[in-house]
């Protein structure tokens, strides 16, 4: 193998153009049906009308994009197949999500999640969480952006400004015009589209090798298969403890309390469905996840004895998946085109998502508060809709730009945990201090969630030691087909770093969470000690607090002046008509 391979043929554009049709007619479809996206409800929730398997689906595909399919089987190219631990984080923590944080939700109705934390300790609390929300999503949302962008140059040679252009404006249209019923069902026919790539690489390698255990056993001997590290130092970048706790509070920073998943949530009737829908939602994740860490093995099993990267063919590893299909596929015509058709879709999927989330956090926590601080009349359902789409197609347009600044985060998949794990951390620490405590008050939980943010985005963006990938081979390069420059970038010796900057980027979160819940916590309780207001003073609604908390909660006096332990929840039913 010489060089880059050659790029896209007819058919490939063909099968590329035909995908992306299919996927905005899709938004296309549900614009003119039904009620047509007329009004905030049909729009953002659906008229909480899905079944469950779709939704399930759509809250894999919603932080499991191009992402994931180029990050991840680079990552375990590149370092080994101990990722794969990380969806272990993800079951451990399921549970907690679905009947700890979930039900909470699910009581309220609400369009954004945020309105809980006024409700639970100001209009402050809320409209902190959702800046913070807002900051975490434009970010994400530039990384999602940029990735089909990066493989797309790998594959076609088009240049990467033109490519973020295109699938920026394209997921901004696509976004505006579609509803929540549109990006949940197109994110079915995406995943498809996801998993067709990922077993189409390892599909290939097995036709190469002739079965999983020579690709197993060439891996092997790379040493990329093993996974038994226990080692409890917090700055080895991967082990057991990292993946499985850091990786579960990303989870639970994702699934528990993010906007975005929450609302999908409500797009179904009752919290049952709901919880069935999260639960379904574990194993489709990790068998994408699972086969995409292989498919990184698998591509390995191709270039043991000539790395792509090392060699200077590619300038990211996250190229590595998208130049491995042209080169050993490009052959077939339309194969890679599907490959590249995947990742788009995928990307319009999870961008339409954010868009159609930010854009209802704009409404309900920035626009109606101002309006109702400035008039007392409301918006008509029909202008409220037409609003919330203005807004997700100015803040497409924003994410757009954001795009371009994405390049110097790093390895994408790497970038979007610390960009999660920095904000997400923080954020889930907030909303554990009103789930589980009567202590934190606002200007306690605020001191925390500001000290949580500021630790975390410190950590998190502070001055890295580069990476130190597995050992590779170029011995089975054509002599002088490799980029000398390149291999010097890559023996660069890191000079000291602090122990902190050391950490691994997947306590990002865990740093966050335990910052904001400590020091929230402890200063509502010196706040109180000021303010010499105690616990037995306030007046609690069980709804606002986990089940556990919420069976003995004092919240209201009787006639005497003793104070009523509340030990049943308000039944939940049908709430659709307080939308």
């Amino acid at each position: 193998m010489e060089g880059h391979p050659s790029g896209f043929g007819v058919w490939d554009y063909v099968i590329l153009v035909l995908v992306l049709l299919i996927s905005s007619s899709i938004g296309i479809y549900y614009r003119f049906t039904g009620g047509k996206q007329k009004t905030v409800r049909e729009y953002l929730l659906a008229d909480q009308n899905l079944s469950v398997y779709p939704v399930a689906i759509s809250l894999m595909a919603s932080f499991m994009s191009a992402i994931t399919i180029l990050g991840v089987s680079g990552e375990n190219y590149m370092f080994g197949f101990q990722f794969i631990l990380i969806y272990l984080g993800h079951l451990v923590f399921t549970p907690v999500a679905v009947y700890l944080y979930l039900p909470v939700f699910f009581r309220l109705q609400t369009t954004s999640a945020y309105k809980y934390l006024e409700l639970r300790f100001g209009r402050s609390s809320r409209l902190a969480a959702s800046l913070a929300y807002t900051l975490q999503m434009t970010l994400y949302t530039g990384v999602v952006i940029y990735a089909p962008a990066l493989a797309l140059e790998a594959l076609t040679g088009i240049h990467r400004v033109t490519a973020v252009m295109t699938t920026g404006l394209v997921c901004t249209f696509y976004s505006t015009i579609g509803g929540m019923k549109a990006v949940v069902m197109t994110d079915v026919f995406q995943s498809l589209l996801m998993f067709i790539g990922v077993f189409s690489v390892i599909g290939s390698a097995i036709a190469t090798h002739g079965g999983i255990s020579e690709i197993w056993k060439i891996a092997s001997k790379g040493n990329r298969t093993d996974i038994w590290n226990f080692n409890p130092d917090p700055t080895v970048r991967h082990s057991w403890l990292s993946l499985i706790l850091g990786g579960g509070v990303l989870f639970l920073s994702l699934y528990g309390v993010n906007q975005t998943q929450i609302q999908r949530y409500l797009t179904v009737r009752d919290l049952k469905r709901a919880q069935k829908a999260l639960w379904l939602n574990w194993p489709i994740f990790c068998l994408l996840g699972v086969t995409t860490s292989f498919a990184g093995l698998a591509i390995y099993s191709k270039y043991s004895t000539c790395d792509p990267l090392k060699a200077g063919y590619i300038t990211s590893m996250d190229q590595l998946m998208p130049y491995y299909v042209v080169d050993t596929m490009g052959h077939i015509p339309g194969l890679a085109g599907l490959f590249v058709a995947g990742i788009f879709s995928a990307t319009l999927s999870t961008v339409s998502a954010i868009l159609n989330s930010v854009a209802a956090v704009a409404m309900e926590d920035y626009y109606k508060p101002f309006r109702a601080y400035l008039h007392k009349s409301e918006l008509s359902p029909k202008s409220a809709a037409t609003l919330t789409k203005c807004i997700a197609l100015v803040y497409g347009l924003i994410c757009l730009g954001m795009a371009f600044l994405v390049q110097h985060l790093g390895a994408i998949l790497k970038a979007s945990l610390t960009i999660f794990g920095a904000v997400g951390g923080p954020v889930l620490g907030f909303f554990t201090l009103g789930m589980f405590t009567r202590m934190a008050n606002e200007v306690g939980s605020l001191l925390g969630l500001l000290c949580g943010m500021i630790v975390a985005m410190w950590v998190a963006f502070a001055p890295k030691p580069p990476l130190r990938p597995l050992p590779s081979s170029l011995h089975g390069c054509a002599a002088g087909s490799f980029n000398v420059t390149s291999i010097k970038k890559l023996q660069i010796i890191p000079r000291d770093f602090p122990w902190l900057y050391r950490v691994s980027y997947l306590y990002n979160g865990v740093i966050g969470l335990v910052v904001t819940f400590v020091v929230g916590y402890i200063a509502s309780l010196i706040a109180r000690q000021i303010t010499r207001k105690t616990i037995k003073d306030e007046n609690y609604d069980p709804n606002l607090f986990a089940r556990p908390l919420a069976r003995d909660l004092p919240i209201r006096r009787d006639e005497k002046g003793e104070f009523q332990l509340v030990r049943k929840f308000e039944p939940i039913e049908d709430m659709s008509t307080r939308l």
